[in-house]
């Protein structure tokens, strides 16, 4: 290859903005990454994260080879080794395992590291091959499930209104999202809606950079937002603001809801949350008469016992006020149930039905399993009870594979590790969850040393174990043509030629786009309002600590550095990010001695981590708050925050509980 050549590609990190961008190509090598400035959603902007994207791929601790443990599990000491040899061991393992434990005692562990369809957790990725094994199935739960469910509950989908049609919006409430940090193309549509005077509100725990920039910021105390959503909702009420037309016509089980509803009034409701109850009838007042009102939820907002039930309510809001009807009303929390592509994930190929495991669940179900195979996911640095799951890792008889970039402590406790191509080095089809466009990522450079995508690996792999399903050969080309024969009218006349052509396509939704004006995709064709009683009401759990020997609630935001742990190991993202820190509240930090810039353990039963303590209004009294995503190898003490992180689920769709976490801070 020689002379410049203009690639067009996306984002594969796990983020609702999916950005399409253009790389640079001269003789062969990427010197170059912008924002796609045609797309009109990246509109030519990428983040301080993925700015950096070109540099990481040629960073010097780079897998570039396959390599075999040959010290102690979870030293890290590896050898080299060729392909040939990784395949073998790898084959008379998988074979030894599914004959004398069956398939389900393997473990295919996917995470969020790529949303691809073909190389990442959206899609086929390996998932025909270990069909074929009659693998345990995995079950994706970590970022949105609790949500997804509840709001299936009442919408019939998970889907919601365009985040585009913000700019048309009037009222928008910011709700537990931190937008400049996590999906910060959304806030150019805000600024277009404020330019037409519109007043935005951020709702969140932490004054973070997004509530910096809103119009005003409600400190509300964790876990208690479906409280909020009933006390806004019970003004609108006082007001007699509610839509009756759209109630009548298009909703379900509005008077037993009403009840649940005016059993909320503002001053038990400023009781729940910590919020003076002036401002939550200020902020009732302007949803009672300010159409169209938009409300932005994201993922920190349900991870928590009640998180189902917070979404059932707050998407209940615009059903009562009518805002569903509305171009830039309604509720945005993900657009991934308007992608309508054919994911098969040939269940034809199981003999038998399988078991599934839970993503969030290692740390108790790895004691079943024999092999645990790992691919675009790092749980010792970003899953629940990691402590538990170090131990579980350590086991002799548990045969680790991990397909990686990086030496991540997940790695660390491998038996093989596989060298996996980057987003730059393969072929990928991408939808966002935060947006209404396909994307499609062409291959830009070849990879360095021996790095094979996860599609090749896996054709390779079950090659060399003799499996004769043709299926299995499919090339990563008549995979996305599969993908995008779906039949839905969303996807047709998108073509993998015109998409390869253009680097995008949004998919056939008008502008502005209503989706439920006219009615939802529930049985009844109606929005489904929450029952009375304990089967919806939201649970409050985090507003006290069970425990009183951990009285503070323990907040993990997104970093605006890493990206979970993505880039937790780049030179220049550390060393912007500083060393770990914790918010504090002065009252909290005055009642244990807590010194600005000293030290702490944060710690419970379940372990503890290191961090310098930050004292701050930004968070209330009785909250505290670290960001996500640091390694815990690269942390003091070789530990972050989920060591203080138990599983448990959340009310709905075995969400987990990340944010219904009790500690105590101790000076060191």
């Amino acid at each position: 290859m020689s002379g410049e050549l203009r690639v067009l590609g996306a984002c594969p990190l796990d983020c609702p903005d999916t950005c399409s961008w253009v790389v640079t190509v001269e003789n062969g090598r990427a010197v170059k990454m912008r924002g796609n400035p045609d797309q009109p959603y990246t509109r030519g902007a990428l983040c301080v994260k993925v700015n950096r994207y070109l540099e990481h791929t040629r960073a010097d601790d780079r897998i570039l080879y396959p390599l075999r443990r040959t010290g102690p599990k979870g030293s890290g000491q590896f050898e080299r080794i060729t392909w040939e040899e990784a395949l073998d061991e790898i084959s008379v393992r998988l074979r030894a395992i599914v004959e004398e434990h069956g398939g389900e005692a393997i473990w295919p562990y996917l995470g969020t590291g790529s949303l691809g369809y073909l190389q990442g957790c959206e899609g086929v990725a390996g998932r025909r091959f270990w069909n074929l094994l009659g693998a345990s199935k995995h079950w994706l739960n970590i970022c949105s499930a609790a949500g997804n469910a509840g709001l299936r509950r009442t919408l019939g989908t998970a889907a919601g209104m365009d985040p585009e049609n913000f700019a048309l919006s009037k009222l928008i409430l910011l709700w537990g999202t931190n937008t400049l940090t996590s999906g910060h193309h959304l806030w150019k549509f805000i600024q277009d809606a404020r330019a037409n005077g519109a007043h935005v509100v951020a709702i969140d725990p932490i004054r973070t950079r997004t509530a910096d920039q809103a119009d005003e910021h409600l400190a509300i105390r964790p876990g208690t937002d479906g409280a909020l959503a009933l006390g806004l909702l019970n003004v609108v009420l006082a007001e007699n603001a509610q839509d009756e037309e759209f109630l009548a016509e298009h909703t379900e089980g509005w008077d037993d809801f009403r009840e649940e509803i005016l059993r909320h009034p503002v001053e038990r409701v400023a009781e729940i949350t910590g919020i003076p109850a002036e401002a939550v009838h200020r902020l009732g007042m302007r949803l009672a008469h300010t159409r169209p009102t938009a409300l932005r939820a994201t993922h920190g907002l349900q991870r928590h016992a009640g998180g189902g039930a917070t979404l059932r309510v707050i998407a209940a809001i615009p059903g009562v006020t009518g805002d569903w009807r509305h171009p830039g009303g309604g509720l945005a929390f993900s657009t991934s149930d308007h992608v309508h592509l054919n994911v098969d994930r040939r269940d034809d190929l199981l003999a038998a039905p399988v078991r599934t495991l839970t993503m969030t669940k290692a740390a108790s179900q790895l004691a079943s399993v024999k092999c645990f195979w790992v691919y675009a996911a790092n749980p010792v640095g970003s899953s629940p009870d990691s402590n538990a799951i170090r131990r579980q890792l350590l086991r002799e008889d548990l045969f680790t594979v991990v397909m990686e970039h990086f030496p991540t402590d997940t790695v660390d406790y491998a038996d093989i590790v596989l060298p996996a191509t980057m987003q730059t080095e393969h072929h990928d089809l991408h939808a966002g969850y935060g947006h209404m466009y396909l994307l499609w990522n062409e291959k830009a450079v070849e990879p360095p040393g021996e790095c094979l995508s996860t599609t090749e690996t896996f054709r390779r792999l079950a090659r060399h174990m003799g499996m004769t399903e043709p299926s299995l050969y499919d090339s990563d080309l008549e995979l996305a043509e599969q993908l995008l024969t779906s039949g839905h009218p969303s996807v047709e006349g998108i073509t993998l030629d015109r998409l390869r052509k253009e680097g995008w396509v949004r998919m056939n939704y008008p502008k502005p786009f209503t989706p439920f004006a006219e009615g939802f995709p529930t049985p009844s064709g109606r929005l489904r309002f929450p029952p009375a009683g304990k089967a919806y009401v939201p649970s409050y759990t985090a507003s006290g600590a069970a425990d009183p020997r951990y009285p503070l609630t323990l907040v993990t935001p997104a970093s605006h550095t890493f990206l979970n742990t993505t880039f937790g190991n780049n030179p220049e993202l550390r060393r912007r990010a500083k060393e770990p820190t914790v918010l504090v509240n002065p009252a909290d930090a005055a009642a244990r001695g807590l010194e600005d810039g000293r030290r702490v353990r944060v710690h419970n039963d379940g372990g503890e981590f290191l961090a310098d303590v930050e004292i701050s209004d930004r968070v209330a009294a009785g909250v505290v708050a670290t960001p996500k995503g640091r390694w815990p190898k690269l942390s003091p003490g070789g530990a972050n925050p989920n060591a203080v992180v138990a599983e448990r689920d959340a009310d709905m769709g075995r969400g987990p509980g990340f944010h219904d976490n009790f500690v105590e801070i101790s000076p060191v």
